[in-house]
């Protein structure tokens, strides 16, 4: 009993001495060498993800602390890195944060770029796209600078890849494709057949499926040549070649590649998400050229898969296309059933391009409710074709916006160095408080100018889907019309005629009764014309230019959300199509403005609005019958001055005329023939 007890005690002793040593040699390292031997640890298999990230704390706690050299700066990126492995991603940022303080502040534009680099990871995986975007940009300039291929070709496949997320995929195929052309600068094979699939797949979007299968085709030699050890590569490269003859309709093919493609061994097992995909789409194309063979037996194995791995997407296309078996197979039933749990999975995924699908499929199996199917599909898809254009130009002007910043902050950087040789010691504080408060309001003026040019672009595009919908009319109207005139009135003319010949030569005594009814026909005619006329009378009144439908909704918004009681009249003889959209953006927000100040400030019981104009101005009329104010204070409230530089932008005159009690009164004059231009977002 006392020899365990010894031996007990003598392995402590040797475990504290040990833990000593440990110590001992931690205190004496320098603070790389400790970053280091941290590094070295976390790469240890037998270590949870939590005790990673313990040691890298430790680890980023010693760079904050250390002195801010290039090779400690090297070793905050690699932490990085292998925070990234944790997916941790609060201490993620924190390390980057920490890499870009100390880029900037040695002027290391390499860690500059790596630190742009990691925020652009981190806004990537927590799903903020247009942040991450941005980050990309950033230190996409700089590699492409000092010619990093690597990091730069990694950069522009991240940056398709979001690009291809969002569909903007004219983007992505030029970002894939400065992607692909760095990665032949650096002979990366993996890299390079990754961004080809990436590329296929995104062809296959834009439907070039000739160019899509081309780049599959050049993957598939990649991984081949270079000897990949997971075959699954071979597998992407064949599966997704036979999408695209499913795309193409040629399901022949496309059974065949996808039949290549489930000859990996152990594809369900290791990869089950491929391989629901590639089952889904096989029994797809079969059911497509009626081969009903092993189904709906392929299409329940994949949802099962689908369902096991709770991805909520596959599984709506899984119901879908079980949905068209049973449909096709005339068990309209059961059709409707997976139908119904189509549209029911895609409500709770809140996946718009998934209630499309839904929505396509329930308005084919279920008759009694297919125009109301019919319509919603129309109204989501609308809503998605704007998201996306307006996703598109958002890439742009993130893209835009940051090369002028990156210029201007070099300027700005140049003249703060030339401000601090110039200056003495004792006006060092005064020259850096006014630089602190002029870079204040230069921020607030950009934001101020952002969020402005943003409501123009909204009231604009606003404006044209307005405009487009009133052209459509038009074209459905005249149709109508042209259709009532030929096949209604001209075929009834042309039997009177006929009648009218025979009666000429006719000695019938009932002759004259039959012209007299004749005649009686011809004035009913004669009614259906002048209908048809006051009609093209009604359409002119109606298809009003989409500005004044603007206009008059904010002012029936107005009344239905406010007590006062509003009255308007708009001239409808002014010739909006002469007035430029500036000026019709610039009169909508003073309208709306006016009408902001009084709901906040007039307490009036009455708003009169008046649009009238000639062939050389506008006129804009808002009165009220408030509380008014003093018109000579000089001071005046930030709408105010808004409704007066919106004015002067557009070479107009504006009176504000009010007196205390007595209510007040805005005029505004604008000329038509002032061209007006969008200011630009800097």
């Amino acid at each position: 009993m006392k020899t365990k007890y010894f031996i007990f005690a003598y392995l402590l002793f040797l475990c504290s001495c040990s833990n000593d040593k440990k110590k001992s040699v931690e205190k004496y390292l320098s603070p790389t060498d400790s970053i280091s031997y941290y590094l070295k640890k976390v790469e240890r298999l037998d270590i949870t993800n939590a005790e990673k990230v313990k040691i890298l704390d430790q680890a980023i706690t010693i760079i904050k602390n250390s002195e801010n050299s290039l090779k400690s700066r090297e070793l905050n990126f690699e932490i990085i890195a292998k925070y990234f492995e944790t997916g941790e991603w609060d201490h993620y940022k924190n390390a980057a944060e920490i890499l870009l303080k100390n880029s900037l502040s040695a002027n290391d534009i390499i860690s500059k770029a790596n630190a742009y680099r990691s925020f652009g990871n981190y806004y990537y995986q927590t799903n903020q796209p247009d942040s991450s975007f941005l980050y990309y940009t950033k230190s996409e300039k700089i590699y492409y600078q000092i010619k990093d291929y690597d990091g730069y070709s990694t950069i522009m496949l991240k940056k398709g890849l979001i690009q291809f997320n969002a569909n903007d995929n004219l983007g992505a195929d030029l970002s894939l494709s400065k992607s692909l052309s760095a990665i032949k600068k650096i002979n990366d094979s993996k890299k390079k057949h990754f961004v080809l699939i990436q590329l296929g797949l995104n062809a296959n979007q834009l439907k070039e499926y000739s160019k899509a299968i081309n780049y599959f085709n050049q993957a598939l030699i990649v991984a081949k040549n270079n000897n990949f050890s997971d075959v699954f590569q071979e597998t992407v490269c064949l599966s997704n070649i036979g999408l695209v003859y499913q795309n193409l309709k040629e399901h022949k093919k496309a059974i065949s590649f996808l039949k290549k493609s489930l000859k990996y061994n152990n594809l369900k097992q290791d990869y089950p998400i491929a391989y629901s995909n590639i089952t889904d789409n096989l029994a797809y194309s079969k059911l497509q050229i009626n081969d009903l063979n092993g189904l709906p037996d392929l299409f329940l194995e994949s949802l099962k898969i689908r369902k096991k791995l709770n991805d909520k997407s596959a599984v709506v296309i899984s119901y879908i296309h079980i949905s068209e078996y049973y449909y096709k197979t005339n068990q309209r039933k059961r059709a409707l059933e997976y139908a119904n749990m189509a549209l029911e999975t895609a409500k709770s995924n809140k996946i718009p391009i998934d209630l499309l699908f839904s929505l396509k499929q329930a308005s084919v199996v279920d008759n009694k409710n297919a125009a109301k199917y019919s319509d919603d599909y129309l109204r989501i898809s609308d809503s998605l074709q704007i998201a996306e254009r307006n996703s598109r130009d958002r890439f742009a002007r993130i893209q835009l916006g940051t090369q002028e910043i990156i210029e201007e902050n070099d300027v700005l950087a140049n003249r703060n160095r030339n401000l601090l040789y110039g200056f003495v010691i004792t006006f060092i504080l005064v020259g850096l408080l006014f630089i602190v408060r002029a870079q204040r309001a230069r921020t607030r003026e950009l934001l101020f100018k952002q969020a402005q040019q943003k409501a123009n672009e909204e009231i604009f595009n606003l404006m044209m889907s307005q405009q487009s919908i009133i052209d459509e009319s038009r074209y459905k109207e005249k149709k109508r019309l042209a259709q009532d005139l030929h096949d209604g009135v001209l075929g009834r003319m042309f039997g009177l005629r006929l009648n009218l010949d025979s009666l000429n030569s006719s000695t019938d005594p009932d002759a004259p009764q039959k012209r007299t009814e004749l005649l009686n026909e011809l004035k009913t005619i004669e009614q259906d014309i002048r209908e048809i006329s006051h009609d093209l009378n009604r359409e002119k009144l109606v298809l009003i230019n989409n500005f004044v439908s603007i206009v008059h909704n904010l002012l029936e918004e107005q009344k239905s959300s406010h007590e006062a009681e509003v009255t308007y009249n708009i001239d409808t003889s002014i010739n909006w199509d002469k007035v430029g959209n500036a000026i019709k953006i610039n009169m909508y927000r003073i309208l709306q403005e006016g009408l902001q100040n009084i709901n906040k400030y007039a307490v009036a019981k009455h708003i009169k609005v008046e649009i009238s104009g000639d062939s050389e101005s506008v006129f804009l009329k808002i009165q009220d019958d408030g509380i008014g104010f003093d018109v000579n204070k000089k001071s005046k409230g930030i709408g105010m001055q808004n409704m007066i530089s919106r004015t002067n932008d557009c070479q107009g005159i504006i009176d504000i005329s009010s007196k205390k009690g007595n209510g007040t009164c805005i005029e505004i004059t604008i000329p038509i023939a002032t061209k007006q231009l969008i200011e630009e977002p800097v």
